[in-house]
């Protein structure tokens, strides 16, 4: 799918029940395989409650990424490229779906789902505050373990 045709997809799904408290939410996981690294970036629209619909997109880099600094920081280099495309015209027809509703208890939030944590026993704690300011000077509200479930649970599914 073309990012429109998904941008679409959403625009459809958000319409289906205007009134509902929405999350676009991406984020990216990654597993290193034989001889390359496959990362799965997730996209998921969700009516909090009520459902969600979401889409993968699959990037193949043809070696091994075994450095957990540069594996983490494509991760969110990825995410980055997807939130990007997501432009104030985009941003705002996804708000004024949702707009007449506002004051009926409808919402509509972004945020990026970053594949790290920041438990002492967790090695990507280090790198947080790094992946935490990329997310935020993007404009979406950024989500670290447990709560970034669309990079460590939905994208982590598509990687093995």
């Amino acid at each position: 799918m073309t990012f429109q045709e998904v941008f679409h997809r959403i625009l459809k799904f958000m319409r289906l029940k205007p009134s509902g408290n929405y999350k676009l939410m991406v984020g990216t996981d990654s597993q290193v395989h034989a001889t390359y690294t496959m990362f799965i970036s997730g996209i998921v629209i969700q009516n909090e409650g009520k459902g969600a619909w979401a889409c993968i997109r699959k990037t193949i880099v043809p070696r091994r990424m075994n450095h957990l600094h540069e594996r983490i920081s494509y991760e969110t280099s990825l995410t980055e490229e997807i939130v990007a495309m997501f432009t104030e015209d985009h941003k705002n027809q996804m708000i004024d779906i949702v707009l007449p509703f506002i004051y009926q208890g409808s919402s509509f939030k972004m945020e990026g789902h970053i594949d790290i944590g920041s438990g002492k026993k967790n090695r990507t704690r280090i790198f947080v505050d790094e992946m935490v300011r990329r997310i935020e000077s993007m404009g979406f509200e950024p989500k670290i373990k447990p709560h970034s479930f669309v990079a460590s649970s939905y994208a982590n599914r598509y990687t093995k």
